[in-house]
């Protein structure tokens, strides 16, 4: 098994829960309604920014020139093609690329500015290798339907399945499986700890955006509104 296969099984529920879920599912029957696709894309565009200079980081600190070339051209993917789809999609679908962003894409930004400023090329990829590979796993099921399906749900698939994501995600991958050789107990420890982090905030950040970025609710907190009697309105979830 390797360190990637090692790292994955430790955190097996979780990973499921991040690939297998209602908003998949829908985004790739196409009954996933505009509204939450827009939403969905308006968060992931902010994950954008931190993962480019997240990437950008580990090249710089790839420990040659021919471990580098490869995260250097996906990082050309990124800034290109992939820009392009998110700007095209937004436009489409009516909604501006900015939007508040929410806890769970605060916090996943939050780590990969942490695993960027740690300086550390293993807890870099051990980021990156969770971020793409979770989308490979999403996406390939669905690969044979993107064609049929509104080009901002059909490109999203095609994004993020394929050999040529594919070939992204085992680079990264064997980056991560050749540097843990060279790692101590201790950068192992922190590794495997960044890793299962990403993983949780990876199914927390999906889970949010099936569970309320169409019809948001207020959970587990009562707002209180004064009406224009001077009386308090009681505001819950609904």
């Amino acid at each position: 098994m390797s360190a990637t296969q090692h790292l994955q099984s430790l955190v097996a529920d979780d990973w499921h829960a991040a690939t297998r879920h209602p908003f998949t599912d829908a985004l790739a029957d196409g009954t996933l309604s505009r509204k939450k696709m827009a939403g969905y894309l308006q968060q992931d565009y902010q994950f954008i920014e931190g993962f480019v200079r997240l990437l950008a980081s580990a090249v710089a600190h790839a420990p040659t020139l021919a471990d580098a070339v490869p995260g250097a051209q996906f990082l050309g993917l990124i800034c290109g093609p992939e820009n392009t789809y998110f700007l095209r999609s937004l436009q489409a679908l009516e909604v501006p690329p900015t939007a508040p962003a929410e806890p769970e894409t605060i916090a996943f930004q939050k780590l990969m500015d942490q695993a960027r400023r740690s300086g550390r090329y293993e807890v870099m990829l051990s980021v990156l290798v969770v971020a793409e590979w979770i989308y490979l796993d999403w996406a390939i099921p669905f690969e044979d339907r993107a064609e049929a399906l509104p080009f901002w749900l059909g490109e999203w698939i095609t994004l993020h399945s394929g050999e040529g994501f594919a070939q992204v995600v085992a680079y990264l991958r064997d980056q991560l499986d050749r540097v843990w050789e060279t790692l101590d107990d201790d950068a192992r420890t922190q590794v495997t700890s960044t890793f299962t982090e990403a993983v949780r905030l990876e199914r927390a950040r999906d889970k949010a955006v099936a569970d309320h970025l169409e019809n948001r609710t207020v959970n587990a907190l009562l707002v209180c509104r004064k009406d224009a009697h001077g009386h308090k309105a009681h505001v819950g979830n609904g």
